[in-house]
């Protein structure tokens, strides 16, 4: 049987160092995916919140690796993991007129939930936030 694991690639018309930005600025990252109590352009723990409105953490882990603007990787976890850590994974490249973004997430085995479920659900997931990563990353920057 394969590896439990999420690959995902998408093409992305903006520079390698915004979409690095998206990845890991703490503002670019809210607007795409969830507030987060940091940046993740550095090694160390991170939460990324349920709202700014509601500051409690909904999922967690820590920075393993910050190539910037090349390479990303961190663990994750949250309670419908059991708190299982699995693995993020982050590569982009620059190709044409703009980056070439690869996601692997995974590190799933092992986990004490049904792990096709979780495949399943996170796969899902990630393809409901890059819809918002594709639009928010060709907006006009943020002025501030």
């Amino acid at each position: 049987m394969a590896e439990p694991r999420i690959e995902k690639s998408l093409f992305l018309k903006a520079p390698r160092e915004r979409v690095w930005d998206f990845l890991t600025g703490q503002d670019n990252l809210a607007r795409w995916f969830h507030p987060v109590d940091r940046s993740l352009d550095r090694p160390g723990p991170y939460m990324f919140l349920k709202s700014l409105d509601e500051p409690e953490r909904c999922m967690w882990g820590e920075v393993v690796e910050a190539e910037a603007p090349a390479r990303l990787v961190y663990t994750f976890t949250h309670q419908w993991l059991g708190e299982h850590e699995t693995r993020v994974e982050w590569t982009l490249s620059e190709v044409a007129s703009g980056t070439l973004v690869k996601l692997v997430h995974d590190g799933f085995e092992g986990a004490p939930v049904d792990v096709f479920e979780q495949l399943c659900g996170h796969d899902a997931g990630w393809d409901e936030h890059f819809v918002k990563l594709r639009v928010r990353v060709t907006e006009p920057a943020m002025a501030g």
